[in-house]
């Protein structure tokens, strides 16, 4: 794999892992403030949140950036790179958060870790 295509799948699996960080952010505050369980006030309360709508359009790119990574990798060799994402979004969470992390929690991730590794040293 070269490293230009290698960047790209970073930068996408990123830009996912940071719009979850910001659908997060988004849907916190609107959270409370909705006071009813009335699913369509809460629906549109965290559909007309900035950074939700933020974290939709990032999504978007990250999406549109891998579709370039797909027309030039096999899917089997792409798709476990998403594996980034929850090391990343993890990551996110405890610096941006605070969220906290359990020794279960964080052996699992560095298993996705190392098979990301794994499928990369296997591209030929």
């Amino acid at each position: 794999m070269n490293p230009s295509l290698f960047l790209l799948i970073l930068i996408s699996v990123a830009m996912s892992a940071c719009a979850q960080l910001l659908l997060k952010l988004g849907v916190a505050p609107a959270r409370g403030a909705v006071a009813s369980d009335d699913t369509a006030t809460s629906l549109m309360t965290y559909l007309t949140s900035p950074l939700v709508i933020g974290g939709f359009a990032l999504y978007g790119l990250g999406a549109i950036l891998w579709l370039f990574v797909l027309a030039r990798l096999p899917l089997t060799a792409a798709y476990p790179f998403v594996g980034i994402g929850f090391i990343l979004t993890m990551m996110l969470g405890i610096w941006t958060l605070g969220e906290v992390v359990t020794p279960t929690r964080l052996i699992g991730t560095l298993l996705i870790a190392l098979g990301c590794v794994l499928v990369a040293r296997s591209v030929a």
